[in-house]
């Protein structure tokens, strides 16, 4: 009986035991064996539990090493970080856009291989590879499309935030914790210098292989990882450290558990945390920043973004499948949602682009994060400046002006194309009787004064003359049955003008035999007369104003020549020359252009020649060519012939009057009266002679023979020209009115020259 309770007392506390095990007991159990049941030693029970314990227990790895590196950068406490460089070289990958590339380099790769079989020396052909395939590779990353930016973005082997961190930092120790219970790897803080300055260093991390891919949920945080940012936030805040964000997530983690754990609360707290923080916040999209979850750490006071980094609120994929029903449309989307670096700085959400290496920020990781550190410098150099309310007022007017519009302003003729017609308003049509009353009442004003402007808007006549012509065209093409083919048609030309492209024949040819079809059978549209009515009076009313901007542009050039003429004239270095030039000649005592010297004579030419420069560049500044004042440059045959014709007649006036010929032996007298020093009144005497000398020859135009109708027929008479064959018949009034102008300032330039001679 003792013995019997012996072993039950034994078997209840053996049973004691395995259940408090954490191996746990399987099979029937013991009290159900009864007191002929299992009897086990003390000593054999400890040694199968514990066996259980220890087989059962994994061992963690402790980062910190058996020796220690006191030297390694970043501090000894860099040995507590897990992040270590990677064992193994990480596999290229090469994108789809990028395998013409490949292409290249395997044929250099071909080429140096047969150079070492062979010995010969193909260096010249290497080279020639080589820059051809440097001149492709800048061609392409120099005009990527937003979805092969996305693609670089998402590129593998893409260095991430503690890579970035680790390559700018002095010092860096890695934060753990959101003090609820879970530390999520989708998320790193920690404290570093650069560069003497104390940050605080917040940012997603992605994995570099698969295996930390998992481990860090491929960059998508969950509650934990957000609360613990915010936790780091907060505490650099109390101790007034900066905070650079490094951005690179598809999206903050939407599963099940997350949600339950409020993954919405969680980023709105981060929001209006971050924007009541007191020290300078700089976020930097290393990759691609997606959606809430970018925008949780991304509230800062500077945004700044790689060449090759995209920031969307949602990816193109997505939008694809919602917008058009398919992923496949995923460059299209990445195209209108804006989603790169450049984009978001013209709509000043991100403010500042930087660089990266041609190919991508993982061709050269360490130079692209010295470029990022030059722009955390830069920044912070910036914001370091503005005291706590003007940091926080910079940040808030950063986010409000987000998404500003001005009324008022017209809408873009591109964004006005793709509206809906019910959007734009339709203006009221106008009755035939009124338009015909108004187009008689300019028709009569211009008819009046030809040369006065319309009293009314000529150009907004023109405009309601022009929806009136599109709604009876739009008519005619509906009664004619041809709506289909024009609509066709023009989301054709639509499509290949958006696309910056030239129209190509065959589309040409398309045109071309729509308006044949339409003008052939226009005669059966019952509105066809009103229709060709008021396409006869818009055409009028083109011609008409053509006609008068053209006048006014010929006016604005006439008055614009006349003042330049005047200039040239009056130009110091002009008058100085003249001046020099006159004082030689009544020092050597020449009375007669024979008894000048031939180096005298060279400097008259000279100055003869400066004259008819400066009047080259007079009528060049103007918008003229030159060839008024070099008849053999013309490139109008009739006009040169006129020209010629002009300077004939001012020779004849000047030599055949009476008047004219007094004026010049008076001046003449004059100059040799005042000799080199000549007197106030000798000089007044001789500036009114000029004057009246160069107004006889202005009076000259107004001769019969210098008149445009008498000149014309002159020439026509020849045989050499007929009016109308190259130029209108204004044209040519203008033509010769201006040659004739200029002809005569040479005219009074070369009386002027000659009164010194003499």
């Amino acid at each position: 009986m003792a013995s019997s309770s012996a072993t039950l007392a034994g078997s209840a506390a053996a049973s004691d035991l395995l259940r408090s095990s954490t191996g746990g007991f399987t099979g029937v159990p013991l009290r159900s064996l009864g007191s002929a049941g299992l009897v086990l030693k003390r000593r054999e029970l400890t040694v199968s539990v514990t066996a259980r314990l220890k087989k059962g227990r994994k061992k963690k790895e402790y980062p910190w090493p058996s020796n220690p590196d006191p030297n390694v950068k970043g501090g000894v406490l860099t040995h507590l970080s897990p992040f270590k460089p990677l064992k193994e070289k990480p596999t290229p990958v090469t994108l789809d856009f990028e395998k013409p590339l490949v292409d290249l380099q395997k044929k250099i790769i071909e080429v140096r291989k047969m150079a070492n079989e062979t010995g010969l020396d193909f260096s010249d052909q290497i080279l020639l590879l080589e820059t051809k395939y440097q001149q492709a590779l800048m061609d392409l990353y120099t005009h990527l499309t937003p979805y092969q930016r996305l693609t670089i973005a998402r590129h593998p082997n893409r260095p991430t935030c503690l890579d970035h961190i680790f390559n700018i930092t002095e010092k860096f120790m890695e934060l753990h914790g959101d003090r609820e219970g879970y530390d999520d790897p989708a998320i790193v803080t920690g404290i570093g210098n650069i560069d003497g300055r104390t940050y605080m260093f917040i940012g997603h991390q992605k994995g570099r292989n698969t295996k930390e891919n998992i481990k860090r949920n491929f960059g998508m945080p969950t509650p934990h990882g957000y609360r613990k940012a915010l936790r780091l936030m907060q505490y650099a805040d109390h101790h007034g450290f900066p905070i650079i964000t490094f951005i690179d997530t598809p999206g903050a983690y939407a599963d099940l558990k997350s949600e339950e754990l409020n993954q919405g609360e969680a980023i709105a707290y981060n929001l209006r945390t971050m924007f009541g923080l007191k020290v300078p916040v700089i976020s930097i999209v290393i990759g691609e920043g997606g959606s809430g979850g970018a925008l949780a750490i991304g509230c800062g006071n500077k945004l700044l973004m790689l060449e090759n980094a995209v920031f969307y609120v949602a990816s193109p994929e997505a939008c694809a499948a919602i917008l058009w029903k398919s992923s496949k449309a995923a460059p299209k989307a990445a195209e209108k949602l804006k989603i790169t670096a450049h984009e978001l700085c013209k709509l000043q959400v991100a403010d500042g682009v930087i660089p990266e290496p041609i190919g991508g920020a993982h061709t050269d990781p360490s130079w692209t994060s010295q470029q990022i550190k030059i722009a955390i410098n830069e920044a912070m150099d910036e914001l370091t400046k503005l005291n706590t309310q003007d940091l926080l007022k910079d940040r808030y007017h950063k986010f409000r002006k987000l998404g500003g519009f001005q009324e008022g302003i017209p809408i873009d003729p591109k964004k006005g194309f793709n509206m809906r017609k019910r959007d734009i308003p339709v203006p009221p049509k106008i009755s035939d009787s009124e338009l015909e009353i108004e187009i008689e009442k300019l028709k009569q004003q211009i008819s009046e004064s030809p040369s006065a402007p319309p009293k009314f808007d000529l150009h907004k006549t023109i405009k309601k003359l022009e929806r009136e012509v599109d709604q009876e065209f739009s008519e005619a093409v509906k009664a004619l049955g041809l709506t289909e083919r024009f609509s066709k048609l023009r989301d054709e030309v639509s499509k290949a003008t958006s696309e910056n492209q030239t129209i190509d024949p065959l589309l040409q040819d398309k045109i071309e035999k729509l308006n044949a079809d339409f003008n052939q059978r226009l005669s059966a549209a019952p509105n066809s007369n009103k229709l060709q009515k008021k396409r006869d009076m818009l055409r009028e009313l083109t011609e008409v104003k053509l006609l008068l901007d053209r006048n006014k542009e010929t006016a604005r050039l006439k008055q614009k020549l006349k003042k330049k003429f005047d200039d040239v004239i009056n130009n110091p270095t002009i008058k100085e020359n003249y001046e020099a030039l006159q004082s030689e000649i009544q020092r050597v005592g020449a009375s007669s252009a024979s008894d000048l010297d031939d180096e005298l004579k060279k400097k008259i030419a000279e100055f003869n020649k400066e004259v008819d420069l400066q009047l080259a560049n007079a009528v060049k500044s103007v918008g003229l060519d030159d060839q008024f004042i070099n008849g053999s440059e013309s490139s109008v045959p009739e006009i040169e012939e006129l020209n010629k014709e002009v300077e004939k007649e001012i020779e004849i006036l000047a030599n055949t009057s009476t008047d004219f010929k007094r004026m010049i032996e008076e001046l003449k007298v004059e100059v040799a009266k005042a000799g080199g020093t000549p007197d106030l009144e000798s000089k007044n005497r001789i500036d009114d002679l000029t004057q009246k000398i160069k107004q006889s020859l202005a009076e000259a135009t107004g001769s019969s023979s210098l008149k445009y109708e008498n000149l014309v027929s002159k020439i026509s008479g020849n045989g050499s020209f007929k009016a109308g064959e190259s130029l209108t018949d204004d044209e040519l009034r203008e033509k010769i009115e201006t040659g004739a102008h200029v002809e005569l300032v040479k005219m009074v330039l070369t009386v002027e020259t000659a009164s010194v001679s003499s």
